[in-house]
C-alpha cells in the first residue's frame, strides 16, 4: 500500500522517490535510471550535481544564505549582475533578480508600466501577446498566456490581454514563401495595435522560440526584424520572454542573438541557475531604470530577490557553461538530435513536424501529415507517450499543441552537456516508446 502523502501538485500521477542525480541521469530509490531528456522542465542546462557549482554554493553557505536586498549588497548578486550585463545585446545592462519565470515576466510588465508612467504615457497599459503561448502562472503573467486550460478558469479574476496568432507557419497551406509568411504573421501585431488604439498599448511580449505551449516553434527569419520595426513605429516596448530559451538552450546565450534583435526587456529563469537554486531575472536598459529610480523607485519586489546563495549558484553555472563550452556543444548536439528526430518521420507517418533550435526541440503527432489534423483528443497522446517513455527510463515533456485543447507535441531537450552517445541512448528508448504507442493505438509504422 502506497504511503500517504501530504503533498499535492497537478495530478494523482504516481512517481517514485528521487534518490540522486548526476549528469543527464536521475535515479529513483529502487536504483532505476532515467535519462533526463527534458532537463526537468527545460531547466537543468548543465546537468545534475556539477561539483564546481555545488562547491561554490557550499562556500557561500559558509558565509551567508540570506541578505535582504534593502539592507545589504552582496558580492554574488553584484558579480552575477555584472556577468549577465556583459552577455546581453545592445545596452541592456541593468538586472533585477527574481526567483522564477513567472516572477520574471510579472516583473517585466510591471517595469514596463511604471516606465510608461514616468514618460507621461499613463494611458498605455495593454500588453499584446500571442496565442498559443505560455508566460507564467501568476495572474499577471497568466493574462498574457494563450493556453486555455490554464487561463480560462481564472478569467473573472484577471484582466485578459489582447492576443495575436503565434506564427504557426508549419500549419499553413498557401503559396507564400517562408519570408512572406513571417511578414504576414508580424503584420498581425500592427493590425492589433491599431485596433486597440496605439496610445493604449504598452508592450508586446513574445517567446522568441516557442516553449511548452507551441513546442519549440521557430518563426521565419523575417518575422523577428519586422516585429521590432512595428514596436518602434508605435513606441511600444518589446519584451522577450527568454525564460526557457535563454542562457544557452538554443545554441546562443539568448535566442534573440540568432536574429540580432535587441529587445527592450528580457525575462530569464530556468537554465539561469540550472536547477541548483530558484533564480530568474529581468534585464532592462539603464535609461529605463534611471527613470524609475528618479520617480521614486521600482514599486515591486520579492523577498528572495538577489538571494546570495541563488546568485552564487548562478555565477557558478555561467562559469561552468563557459568552461565546458556548452553553448557550442548545444548548437552541435542540437543539429545531431534534430536530424535524428527528423529521421523518425520516415518510420512514423503520424509524426507531422519536427522543429526547434539548439537543444530546444520538439516533434508533433498528427492524424494526417498533409492536413496536419491532430490525433483524436480522446487518445490523450500527449500523456500516453510520455508515460510510456518514463516507464522505459526516458523523461520527455509534452503539452497540447493547439491552445491546450487538442494536438500533441513532445519536447526533447536534454542538458547541454549531452554527448552523441547519449543521444543514441535517448533515441533507442524513444523509438521503443513510439513503437509501443503505435501498437496500442493501431497507428501505422513503416519498415526501417
Amino acid at each position: 500500500m502506497e504511503e500517504k502523502s501530504h503533498l499535492f501538485y497537478q495530478s494523482r500521477q504516481p512517481r517514485p522517490f528521487l534518490d540522486y542525480a548526476e549528469g543527464i541521469y536521475m535515479f529513483d530509490q529502487s536504483g532505476k535510471r532515467y535519462i533526463d531528456g527534458s532537463s526537468g522542465a527545460m531547466v537543468s542546462n548543465i546537468g545534475h550535481s556539477n561539483p564546481n557549482v555545488l562547491a561554490a554554493m557550499k562556500a557561500q553557505m559558509d558565509k551567508s544564505t540570506f541578505g535582504y536586498r534593502l539592507h545589504f549588497r552582496t558580492e554574488p548578486s553584484e558579480a552575477l549582475a555584472t556577468k549577465v550585463a556583459g552577455l546581453m545585446p545592445g545596452d541592456l545592462d541593468r538586472v533585477f533578480f527574481v526567483s522564477g519565470g513567472s516572477e520574471a515576466v510579472e516583473s517585466a510588465i510591471k517595469l514596463a508600466r511604471q516606465y510608461a508612467i514616468t514618460q507621461g504615457e499613463a494611458g498605455r497599459w495593454k500588453v499584446i501577446s500571442r496565442f498559443p503561448s505560455y508566460h507564467g502562472s501568476t495572474l499577471g503573467a497568466l493574462a498574457l498566456t494563450g493556453y486555455d486550460p490554464l487561463a480560462r478558469p481564472f478569467d473573472p479574476m484577471m484582466r485578459d490581454m489582447p492576443k495575436i496568432a503565434a506564427p504557426v507557419c508549419y500549419l499553413d497551406r498557401d503559396n507564400l514563401s517562408d519570408e512572406q509568411r513571417g511578414l504576414k504573421y508580424a503584420e498581425l501585431l500592427r493590425d492589433e495595435i491599431i485596433a486597440q488604439g496605439p496610445e493604449t498599448v504598452l508592450a508586446f511580449v513574445m517567446e522568441p522560440i516557442g516553449g511548452a505551449s507551441t513546442g519549440a516553434l521557430v518563426a521565419p527569419d523575417s518575422y523577428y526584424a519586422r516585429i521590432r520595426e512595428i514596436c518602434d513605429e508605435f513606441g511600444i516596448l518589446l519584451i522577450y520572454d527568454e525564460v526557457m530559451t535563454g542562457v544557452g538552450r538554443t545554441g546562443a546565450f539568448l535566442a534573440a542573438d540568432h536574429w540580432g534583435i535587441i529587445p527592450d526587456l528580457v525575462a530569464m529563469s530556468k537554465g539561469f541557475a540550472a536547477g541548483y537554486a530558484p533564480l530568474g531575472a529581468v534585464v532592462a536598459r539603464q535609461s529605463m531604470v534611471e527613470a524609475l529610480l528618479d520617480a521614486g523607485g521600482f514599486l515591486h519586489g520579492y523577498t528572495y530577490a538577489g538571494n546570495p546563495l541563488a546568485c552564487a549558484a548562478g555565477v557558478a553555472v555561467l562559469d561552468e557553461m563557459e568552461r565546458l563550452g556548452l553553448i557550442d556543444n548545444c548548437a552541435t548536439m542540437g543539429e545531431v538530435l534534430k536530424a535524428r528526430l527528423e529521421a523518425l518521420m520516415d518510420r512514423y507517418p503520424f509524426i507531422g513536424d519536427v522543429r526547434g533550435k539548439g537543444l530546444l526541440l520538439a516533434f508533433e503527432l498528427v492524424s494526417d501529415r498533409e492536413t496536419m489534423e491532430p490525433l483524436p483528443a480522446e487518445l490523450n497522446a500527449y500523456l500516453d507517450l510520455v508515460e510510456m517513455a518514463y516507464q522505459r527510463g526516458l523523461i520527455i515533456y509534452s503539452r497540447r499543441t493547439r491552445g491546450g485543447i487538442k494536438g500533441d507535441h513532445f519536447l526533447v531537450c536534454p542538458p547541454l552537456i549531452v554527448t552523441k552517445e547519449q543521444i543514441d541512448d535517448i533515441m533507442t528508448i524513444l523509438i521503443d516508446s513510439l513503437d509501443a504507442f503505435a501498437a496500442k493505438h493501431a497507428l501505422p509504422v513503416n519498415a526501417s
